[in-house]
């Protein structure tokens, strides 16, 4: 198995796919605890403190959409990927909206899974190069996973994070979804490139009066602006 690459809360009330996720997760170099109701997983993130979470929406109690609302409600951004039967696109989009980082619909690839959890761990722990970026009253601290508005502090999630700093990395460059998901997501579901859109207005609402800094372009994506926004 290998080394322990952190513990990861699985929220899933059907023992199948518990007993799928808790063997591909464990193979990878994790280590799982399963809760199978949303309160007692609220309760288990305090205690634990698990590197992501792995959330089903139809849990019964407190489902999924409330258990995320809730963590972020509370200041908590430990990385959330949304494990659902449902493909409404609504419920995709609300999933994003709450604070998830990522989305998976079954029946699901574990191996794709287990992909997705590691690299949205790394993104959520990555030490970046020092040197802090700035354009207009947005700054963002790559080492301390920082963004400041004007000087108040913006809590993003991991992959809203990262998504802002592959953005102001190259500000004046236009990326398309493809690639954004490719470098941020670290997938090539191009399918997915709704969710790319669903962050960059999450973005721009908590950038608030700075949100000019992400602009569209038509037809191709999104970039960061070159002076200040």
């Amino acid at each position: 198995m290998g080394e322990d690459k952190g513990l990861i809360l699985v929220v899933e009330d059907e023992a199948t796919i518990v007993d799928l996720e808790r063997l591909y997760l464990s193979n990878g170099g994790f280590g799982v605890h399963v809760e199978t109701d949303g309160a007692r997983a609220l309760d288990a993130v305090a205690r634990l403190r698990p590197a992501a979470i792995v959330l089903d929406i139809g849990i019964p109690g407190l489902d999924g959409l409330e258990l995320c609302r809730t963590l972020r409600a509370r200041g908590d951004w430990t990385p959330v990927v949304f494990v659902t039967a449902r493909d409404d696109d609504v419920d995709r989009i609300l999933g994003l909206e709450l604070g998830a980082d990522d989305y998976l619909t079954k029946p699901f690839s574990p191996r794709e899974l287990v992909a997705r959890v590691r690299a949205l761990i790394r993104r959520s722990t990555l030490q970046s190069a020092p040197g802090q970026r700035r354009i207009g009253d947005v700054q963002l601290d790559p080492v301390r996973r920082r963004v400041d508005v004007a000087g108040a502090r913006v809590e993003l999630t991991a992959t809203e994070f990262d998504l802002l700093e592959h953005l102001m990395s190259q500000p004046g460059r236009v990326f398309s979804r493809e690639q954004l998901l490719s470098s941020v997501w670290g997938v090539a579901d191009y399918s997915s490139s709704r969710t790319v859109d669903v962050h960059v207005a999450q973005l721009r609402l908590k950038l608030g009066a700075a949100s000019g800094l992400i602009r569209t372009v038509r037809g191709v994506g999104y970039g960061a602006a070159e002076q200040d926004a």
